[in-house]
């Protein structure tokens, strides 16, 4: 058997491994990001966004054309060559297609990121107003939203965008507003299941404000599903913007985005197919990537499988 001193020695080592186990106990957060490094289909999707927001932001920058800049040496369109640093091409206006795609990728990014902003501002205050206050207000509050959701959403966008018109702020602020009711929704039912809780009871029974319980109890206790539904908006976003594009109502010239060069090289895809392909390959690849990054998101932050 062990002595006195040696029976104390072997608990105060017990002690402090278990309270150095307590101490570097992996928080929710952190126990996401490490499930999210398991999903490699996200991980790579996610450093593929990263590299093509890279070569959008920066790649302008380094290449000798503009985007604006007209090459009529040739006297017609002509594919993919090395001479004048043209490597996609130029498109029917002797343009240089490799910067018009990155700067036309600079719009779609844009468009995704600040779309979904305003879709998540909106329909995380409308959604957690409405299942907070309950009885009449969260029913008028819901059947606008249904009233909403019953709109053609195509008619719906192109009123928004013959309302708003094509000026690209105001294209951030429509697309938005087409994008916030499932938002609204899923926030409501994640509201009703918090609002009986016993830290927002505590809140009521301290003299807590409605609106100060909402926004700084509720909805940062809501992040994780608004993170992930954010990430499955933002491509949700930029097919809207790339179909409106397709229709005509996208940016103005001499700017671009996806949407506009995949319906200009849809016009020409018969003598210059490159027009087509590369502003259509990166869409494709930007939406691929941002809908597996947001599943693996949803996978990680899914309280259920932890």
């Amino acid at each position: 058997m062990f002595s006195k001193a040696k029976r104390q020695e072997m608990a105060q080592n017990l002690g402090g491994t278990l309270e150095a186990a307590v101490v570097e106990g992996r928080s929710p957060w952190k126990d996401a990001r490490i499930r999210f490094k398991r999903n490699r289909a996200a991980v790579i999707s996610l450093v593929l966004l990263a590299l093509i927001g890279l070569l959008v932001v920066v790649g302008p920058w380094l290449l000798p054309n503009t985007f604006d800049d007209q090459d009529w040496s040739a006297g017609q369109p002509y594919g993919p060559t090395m001479a004048g640093w043209h490597l996609f091409g130029t498109d029917d206006q002797m343009r240089d297609l490799l910067v018009r795609v990155l700067m036309g990728g600079r719009i779609t990014f844009l468009v995704g990121i600040v779309g979904s902003f305003v879709a998540v501002v909106i329909g995380v205050s409308w959604g957690a107003i409405a299942g907070f206050m309950g009885g009449k207000v969260d029913a008028l509050m819901m059947r606008f939203v249904d009233v909403m959701y019953a709109l053609p959403f195509m008619l719906f966008a192109i009123l928004l965008m013959t309302f708003f018109g094509r000026d690209l702020f105001q294209m951030f602020i429509a697309l938005g507003l087409l994008s916030w009711l499932d938002m609204a929704r899923i926030v409501r039912g994640q509201t009703l299941s918090l609002k009986s809780k016993e830290f927002i009871e505590a809140a009521h029974a301290i003299g807590v404000s409605r609106l100060s319980i909402i926004f700084r109890h509720i909805v940062p206790n809501l992040l994780g599903v608004v993170v992930v539904y954010a990430t499955v908006t933002i491509p949700n976003v930029i097919l809207t913007e790339s179909v409106l594009s397709f229709l005509g109502l996208g940016v103005q010239e001499p700017m671009t985005s996806w949407g506009v060069l995949v319906e200009n090289g849809a016009q020409h895809m018969d003598v210059a197919v490159w027009m087509l392909l590369f502003p259509a390959a990166f869409l494709m690849v930007t939406l691929y990537c941002a809908n597996y990054v947001g599943d693996g998101l949803r996978d990680a932050l899914d309280p259920k499988d932890r």
